[in-house]
């Protein structure tokens, strides 16, 4: 935990949130300093940690970037005071004060020294260290139940705005159609997982134009769906006879069946689902138009012949974030907050992730809640991502809130 980065990071936290010592601050010179505006968070890798801080040194009114080091010195490391980009830093924040520094065109930068209390130290490491998950279980039944349904709700915007961006990239390429994407979307939560990447690769080289010349027949679409999925030999000969035939006709070439992974259950064997795909595109429930249409998920699971547990899975990974992806894209409310509604109306999901947040304490009743707490795991529990997380806020002061900070 005492690594720099690590208390990099840990000083980038304690300066966001102003946790500073209850004494006047003061430059290493003596000047006293006033915070007004920490300024704008820089997550990028590149330029100061901060811009356009507002700061008073000695009652003079400073407007720029800030830059924090664990060490002074490591502005010279950096290589800092080679670089143009940080002449405009006003003030360089430090835990140690070992060297004064200077810009590339040899100007002094003020040095303000914050200390980090060591509860705060000794919190972060038992949240980066300990072998629990969460490791802020301590916590969590004691937060306010409003704090707890805006994070959720912060998190589950994240996440749909990030399956919303996975989308919009296969409408680009899928050559700006919305229609064919959603059939992209469809096809990869047919492969469980195991076979996602290789249903959404077969998606891509389906002819669906080619293959809406035949919607009546449901052996020719079969025939097309199998042959371009290089899974012909699972099935009976007379569909390479009329795949050959429309292969010629529509100057096709199949994907390597070599992408296809068997070792599913026979109910999820590759073939069988594209063939479910298949009389779905025969009976007319991939279209976009009827997904949209939708207003509750009992008619989704009407549309698509699902219900139960399956029903749950396919509208959270299909049917909610392309509602909410053609919403968002097209600027209609009314679709955005459908999907959200229809998110609210699943039970939650059970699996190991949402059992270990109840075993703490929380209440989980809905995919909403599940779902999110699934983006609070991958994006910031499993990347040690407490210091931007409201729950590892909320352990990070805890009890210490009145030791050090004003």
């Amino acid at each position: 935990m005492e690594s720099t980065k690590n208390m990099e990071k840990l000083l980038h936290y304690t300066w966001r949130h102003k946790i500073f010592p209850l004494e006047d601050l003061l430059t290493t010179d003596g000047k006293p300093v006033e915070i007004i505006d920490t300024g704008l968070y820089n997550r990028t890798d590149s330029g100061p940690d901060f811009f356009n801080a507002k700061v008073k040194i000695d009652g003079l009114l400073w407007v720029g970037n800030v830059e924090i080091h664990t060490k002074a010195s490591d502005w010279y490391h950096h290589k800092h005071d080679n670089d143009k980009a940080y002449d405009n830093v006003i003030l360089h924040v430090v835990e140690n004060a070992d060297t004064e520094v200077t810009t590339s065109a040899g100007k002094d930068v003020p040095t303000l020294v914050i200390p980090i209390a060591q509860s705060l130290k000794d919190n972060y490491a038992e949240l980066l260290n300990s072998e629990k998950y969460p490791p802020c279980y301590k916590i969590i039944e004691d937060l306010p139940t409003l704090k707890v349904h805006a994070w959720l709700s912060a998190l589950q915007t994240e996440r749909l705005e990030r399956k919303t961006r996975d989308i919009e990239n296969k409408v680009k390429v899928m050559n700006g159609s919305w229609e064919d994407a959603y059939f992209a979307t469809l096809a990869r939560n047919h492969g469980y997982g195991v076979n996602s990447d290789a249903f959404e690769e077969w998606a891509r080289i389906v002819p669906m134009s080619a293959v809406a010349h035949h919607r009546d027949n449901l052996f020719q679409i079969e025939a097309i769906f199998l042959g371009q999925a290089g899974l012909l030999e699972h099935v009976a000969p007379q569909y390479a006879k009329e795949y050959a035939y429309m292969q010629k006709k529509f100057t096709l070439t199949p994907m390597d069946a070599s992408h296809w992974k068997y070792k599913t259950r026979p109910q999820n064997h590759p073939h069988v689902r594209i063939m479910q795909l298949a009389r779905m595109y025969y009976e007319h429930r991939t279209g976009l138009r009827d997904l949209l249409e939708c207003k509750t998920i009992a008619e989704v699971g009407k549309l698509y012949d699902f219900n139960g547990m399956k029903l749950t899975l396919f509208a959270i990974n299909t049917v909610i974030p392309t509602m909410f992806a053609y919403g968002s894209h097209h600027a209609k409310d009314e679709l955005c907050d459908r999907a959200l509604d229809m998110l609210e109306s699943l039970p939650a999901e059970d699996n190991n992730i949402v059992r270990m947040w109840q075993e703490c304490g929380l209440k989980i009743k809905t995919a909403y809640d599940s779902q999110s707490l699934l983006q609070l795991k991958k994006e910031y529990c499993d990347k040690k991502e407490c210091l931007r997380c409201r729950f590892g806020y909320e352990f990070l002061q805890g009890e210490y809130k009145n030791e050090f900070f004003k």
